[in-house]
């Protein structure tokens, strides 16, 4: 006997596992940020405040896609969201060490941007 799934379920499962990164990272974005404002570039005035309107974004779309409620819609704020980041953010990190960072940590950070990028 052959066990066969829906078409529903597999794109329920699909979506939702798509969705979990958006979601973890929207939530670490809100509630445990500490790490996360400290990568960010230093032209980022309120380091607080962009990373709780980027964990909104990043939850509001994870969230929309998990649901499957507005999925193209929520799926266009995702990508337009990440394209945004990666060139505002990754790619100029990608030419430059923090200031401070020690010497023998700077290729993880090169690591880490090369990643994100």
């Amino acid at each position: 006997m052959k066990a066969h799934l829906s078409y529903d379920a597999t794109d329920l499962i699909f979506r939702l596992l798509f969705s979990l990164i958006f979601l973890g990272l929207g939530m670490e974005h809100i509630f445990s940020d500490e790490l996360i404002q400290g990568m960010m570039p230093e032209w980022i005035g309120n380091k607080r405040t962009a990373s709780v309107i980027a964990g909104v974004v990043l939850l509001t779309g994870g969230s929309c896609v998990a649901a499957g409620y507005k999925v193209h819609q929520a799926a266009a704020l995702l990508g337009g969201f990440l394209v945004a980041v990666t060139l505002a953010v990754h790619l100029p990190e990608l030419f430059q060490t923090p200031a401070g960072l020690p010497a023998d940590w700077a290729w993880l950070w090169e690591l880490y941007q090369r990643s994100n990028f």
